[in-house]
């Protein structure tokens, strides 16, 4: 599904370099690299503070914990997507409440979101599906409307400009209360093993931020509050900086596959390509189309048999997992969720495609529609 190995040969040297100067510093932790990475990364996303952590799931858990989430709170999110999302919600006690997805964008959906406020729902988690920003506009009129916190889930995302009402262009993970993201191999900005980042405008949040990732403390051995250790290593930072500078063309050649997946795929019945919104780069993360009278597990196998991959995110939604039976929400009907679930089939997108690899999956497709 994605090429790392490519994508490492073209950066080579910088990368190996990069990592023997850590080696050679032995400045492993909270090292030169990882400050600069932090900034680097704020002026790319526009923000005022960006703290790195270890991964994007402990981005998630610190900002709730940072917010002051108390168990019992209320938190709207979709349940269409990774658990990781509503798995920190469930570790601190918090109560999720799941909302169905736009069935065009597969982002949540914001007509649904106003009917399940309520005076215990504290914030919204939009998440940034497969590399498409949310209706961060309209939720950000919520939020404000009822006081609430939001927390952009951006791990999907990292490089898409959001339009707003008024035609100026924002980072998706830069517009809430706060943003978070993960730097997983396989994300448009990814490391070499696990990283995650959280970014706020709010200067007093930052400091709480920080603190938590830091065992709750600012000054050594004194500690403020209850925290956890969760932070990226100097040779992540290090590789980071590298692959942060060639960002947008990343972003730029996963646009250019989906446009080629989209000029063919488009055409052929029973296939629906991802959908672009007006307000989103949309910066494909994953290219998942949705399959309406095409069997998708023999779509699965014939496509395997010819050595491509494929991959279906995310076959069981969150609401109907076992971890959250203790809500009583597993029978909660979300249809366009359940159609999705049923439906949807992720083609390989990443960085190092070329035209021929490109015209042979979609063949492949071709001619597996043709004679089925």
């Amino acid at each position: 599904m994605v090429d790392l190995k490519s994508q490492y040969a073209k950066i080579k040297t910088e990368v190996d370099a990069a990592i023997m100067d850590v080696i050679e510093k032995a400045q492993f932790i909270n090292g030169p690299e990882v400050s600069a990475f932090q900034s680097e990364l704020e002026t790319y996303l526009g923000v005022k503070h960006v703290i790195p952590c270890a991964n994007g799931t402990d981005a998630l858990q610190i900002a709730m914990m940072a917010l002051g989430l108390k168990p019992g709170d209320e938190v709207i999110t979709p349940s269409y997507t990774y658990i990781a999302t509503t798995e920190v919600m469930a570790l601190l006690g918090l109560t999720p409440i799941f909302v169905d997805v736009d069935p065009k964008t597969f982002c949540i959906d914001v007509n649904l979101i106003e009917a399940v406020i309520t005076p215990n729902t504290k914030a919204i988690v939009p998440v940034h599906l497969y590399g498409q920003a949310a209706d961060m506009d309209a939720i950000m009129d919520f939020a404000k409307k009822h006081n609430l916190f939001v927390i952009e889930d951006n791990a999907q995302a990292i490089g898409c400009d959001y339009t707003h009402r008024d035609g100026s262009k924002t980072k998706t993970g830069s517009i809430g209360t706060i943003g978070c993201t993960s730097f997983f191999p396989s994300k448009n900005l990814g490391c070499y093993g696990d990283g995650g980042a959280i970014c706020t405008n709010d200067d007093s949040l930052a400091v709480s931020l920080r603190q938590i990732a830091n065992h709750g403390q600012t000054i050594r051995y004194h500690h403020e509050m209850v925290g956890c250790n969760s932070r990226l290593d100097s040779i992540q930072a290090a590789i980071l900086r590298i692959k942060l500078r060639s960002l947008d063309d990343y972003c730029a050649a996963r646009i250019k596959a989906a446009d080629y997946y989209g000029e063919v795929l488009s055409k052929i019945e029973g296939i629906t390509v991802p959908f672009r919104s007006e307000n989103s780069r949309h910066v494909f993360h994953q290219y998942t189309m949705q399959l309406d009278g095409i069997d998708r597990d023999k779509l699965s196998d014939f496509l395997a048999k010819k050595g491509i991959p494929s991959m279906i995110y995310y076959p069981i939604p969150a609401h109907k997992q076992k971890m959250f039976a203790a809500f009583n929400c597993q029978n909660q009907v979300l249809p366009v969720t359940d159609w999705l679930t049923q439906r949807v089939l992720s083609l390989p997108i990443h960085t190092e495609l070329e035209e021929e690899q490109l015209q042979f999956i979609c063949s492949s497709i071709q001619e597996f529609v043709s004679e089925n």
